[in-house]
């Protein structure tokens, strides 16, 4: 990477950007110790909620399959007697 791609990457030049958002982090780093939060903890929550949101999506899709079977169970016999019933006439389509 050129410096002028570098520069357009951090919104500036990179030193400075780098200097910045160091002196950030340490300072939400003290506001997150102050309130009782350490970064194991932040880091089990976050893998804790994509798991969740991972299961969720299983979950939905079990409940479609789920009720997709339970619909068909009606429908598609009721479906395969009308069809019966209509090929006994001479009607076309």
């Amino acid at each position: 990477m050129t410096n002028s791609t570098l520069s357009r990457f951090f919104g500036g030049s990179p030193g400075p950007v780098i200097l910045r958002l160091i002196g950030l982090s340490v300072v939400v780093g003290i506001v997150l110790s102050a309130l009782d939060l350490h970064p194991r903890q932040v880091l089990n929550h976050l893998v804790a909620m994509v798991e969740h949101i991972y299961y969720m999506g299983f979950d939905a899709v079990h409940w479609a399959i789920e009720y997709f079977l339970l619909g068909a169970l009606i429908v598609i016999p009721i479906w395969l007697i009308m069809r019966v019933l209509k090929m006994g006439r001479d009607e076309p389509e």
